[in-house]
């Protein structure tokens, strides 16, 4: 089962990017998609994390679902629902690690933690008959703009990073521990400024005063750089969804997916690894958010 899960999720995702898409993107890409775009919920309105965030951003594109909610088919029959006949499940994973207690070479015991991931079908609610109204309502468009990124200042400015703006690239700097963005004004939408924001504060999370993350980039463009780059990407997305706001294909991106689809070719478990460090980051930048400011469409 854990190969298949591997191999499924990053099968799919590598198809994306031989035809130049990015399956992150595709949700505010899609047609079917007109309301505001959210991470995909639980049957009790808890959203999904990582990996499971694309997984079904990506299911629910490929089947026109407009409803962010899933569940398993006996939360559907707890409910006095039922799955319709011939409808056809998702997939997600559940990750955790499990400890046993092992006698050593010396006859002590010693506690051994085994990680373990399983994978579980869950249907789309427009999959399931019966449910309760509130269930089938369509997501709600975004009426005020204004309003939108002003929310999204206030979460950016709640980080507290170092932040300065000039020049015409958008970076993290190490060294100075600093985020470097180009002027408000230049970018061609408040989208596209919020959103490439988004992903140099994720690379802003990995130094080691924060969450100490490294993959061991030794040159601009080696695989290091490219599982960085791909932490920031979905950083970026999930951050942008909690926002709501509407990220924008950068012109770097076809730059990468060459060296994207190196790392996921070679290594099935990529893919998972980046959405965890990604979700990691993402909350990380949440942590910094006064409990009064997580408004409604604000993942704490």
């Amino acid at each position: 089962m854990k190969t298949d899960v591997y191999e499924r999720v990053t099968n799919k995702i590598i198809a994306d990017l031989e035809q130049g898409e990015l399956t992150w993107l595709k949700p505010w890409s899609a047609g079917n998609m007109d309301g505001r775009i959210i991470k995909p919920l639980r049957h009790n309105g808890l959203a999904y994390s990582g990996i499971n965030i694309l997984m079904l951003w990506g299911a629910a594109i490929e089947a026109g679902f407009l409803s962010p909610y899933w569940m398993t088919y006996r939360q559907a029959k707890e409910l006095d629902a039922h799955v319709r006949k011939g409808e056809q499940g998702n997939l997600v994973v559940y990750a955790n690690t499990i400890t046993t207690t092992e006698e050593g070479e010396d006859g002590s015991e010693e506690e051994r933690k085994i990680p373990f991931m399983k994978g579980y079908t869950v249907f789309n609610v427009e999959q399931i008959e019966g449910l309760p109204e509130h269930y089938y309502a369509k997501p709600e468009p975004v009426i005020d703009p204004a309003q939108r990124i002003q929310h999204a200042e206030a979460f950016f400015s709640g980080v507290g990073a170092d932040i300065r703006h000039g020049g015409n690239s958008a970076h993290y700097s190490g060294g100075s521990d600093h985020v470097q963005m180009p002027h408000f004004e230049t970018f061609r939408s408040p989208e596209a400024y919020y959103a490439t924001l988004a992903h140099e504060l994720t690379h802003w999370t990995k130094h080691p005063k924060r969450l100490d993350r490294d993959f061991g980039r030794k040159r601009w463009g080696d695989e290091g750089y490219a599982r960085e780059e791909l932490v920031a990407e979905l950083g970026a997305a999930f951050l942008c969804a909690d926002l709501e706001l509407t990220p924008e294909t950068r012109a770097d991106h076809a730059a990468y997916i060459q060296s994207w689809l190196k790392v996921l070719k070679e290594d099935k478990r990529a893919i998972f690894s980046a959405a965890a460090h990604a979700q990691r980051a993402a909350d990380f930048l949440h942590g910094f958010q006064a409990p009064a400011e997580n408004k409604e469409g604000v993942a704490a």
